[in-house]
């Protein structure tokens, strides 16, 4: 279970950053991260850095897609290592 901790923190934080990284590119008009990159990283496990991203640099909180999905795909991530976990079944 320490893997999936470490590994769920690393890239919470490779979310977290990314987001920050495309908020500060759209503020100096420079090329952007697209929106599907954001969501891979997301889905691949950044979903809550990249959630507390979206609040802190207040980026793409607008968007429904996000701001509707990320709390979705978080709980999807939560039930889905709980499960594999055996917390639930």
């Amino acid at each position: 279970m320490g893997a999936v901790f470490i590994y769920y923190a690393v890239m919470g934080i490779a979310g977290f950053s990314v987001m920050a990284a495309d908020k500060k590119r759209a503020q100096k008009s420079q090329w952007r991260i697209s929106e599907n990159t954001l969501w891979l990283i997301a889905l691949a496990g950044g979903v809550f850095g990249s959630w507390i991203g979206m609040y802190t640099v207040r980026h793409k909180t607008k968007h429904a897609a996000f701001r509707i999905g990320m709390p979705l795909l978080g709980a999807a991530h939560v039930l889905f290592t709980a499960y594999f976990a055996g917390l639930i079944g």
